[in-house]
């Protein structure tokens, strides 16, 4: 897809790994890569594996594809960075998460719209039903945005056992937020009709680290493409430069308070 690729933008010493979505790419996460860059920071944002070509590429891939590829660009940055933090967006989001329970390296964290709360069985039940029945692909989400003539560069059906794959991660990833231990700026949506707010709820209440909460009142999932686009940029840039290089304070270096 034209515009889906990664996006690799030099900088400071500082670095930001930025995660998009489920069946999205780095389209979705472009205006606020470009605002870190603005702001001095290295920013790299990979292309999940099976994103940004066609569904079908899609369909074979699992979580330990794409945390994979999460995990080894994060590697890469703590090796030539000062510090490093991680954004995801939804399924970037779970990617950001599970990467800072693994790396304490990660100074600092931004999630939009995460997706931690694992789905009921209920629902993944009728996910297994379907791939019984030999359908492998259903209707996706599709764009969504609030914001008038804005549309997300991405898949319009989404793979049942690449989706189910992400559950099962979500399964372990659960109980391991509070091994979370850096600052997180966490961004909910009023209108999103794709992950519901428990997620946010469950990032609240189990996060190790402060942890503030901004709700986004005129925008839905695809928070860093909608009408608080201007709000959440400027406030993420805000947040990644006070926690990556804050003002020294009687010779120590000050955490982050919510």
């Amino acid at each position: 897809m034209a515009g889906a690729g990664p996006l690799s933008i030099g900088g400071g010493p500082d670095a930001v790994l930025v995660l998009h979505g489920f069946t999205g790419n780095p389209q979705s996460m472009g205006g606020l890569c470009h605002a870190l860059a603005d702001a001095g920071f290295t920013v790299e944002a990979p292309l999940l594996p099976g994103h940004g070509t066609a569904i079908e590429d899609m369909i074979p891939t699992r979580w330990a594809d794409w945390s994979r590829v999460a995990d080894d660009a994060l590697v890469d940055l703590i090796s030539r960075s000062r510090s490093v933090a991680v954004v995801g967006l939804s399924m970037g989001g779970t990617l950001a998460a599970w990467l800072a329970t693994r790396h304490p390296e990660v100074g600092a964290m931004v999630l939009v719209n995460p997706m931690l709360d694992p789905p009921a069985a209920s629902f993944r039940d009728i996910m297994n039903g379907l791939l019984d029945s030999g359908i492998e692909v259903v209707p996706g989400p599709g764009s969504d945005i609030t914001q008038p003539g804005v549309t997300e560069l991405g898949y319009d059906a989404a793979p049942l056992a690449a989706a189910l794959s992400l559950f099962e991660a979500l399964d372990e990833l659960a109980g391991q937020l509070d091994r979370i231990r850096c600052p997180v700026l966490l961004f909910s949506s009023r209108h999103d009709h794709v992950v519901p707010a428990e997620s946010g709820d469950l990032a609240v209440q189990r996060v190790g680290g402060a942890i503030e909460r901004i709700w986004l009142e005129n925008s839905s999932h695809v928070a860093t493409l909608d009408q608080d686009r201007a709000q959440l940029e400027a406030k993420a840039v805000s947040f990644v430069s006070e926690v990556l290089s804050p003002v020294p304070c009687e010779g120590a270096r000050p955490h982050y308070q919510s």
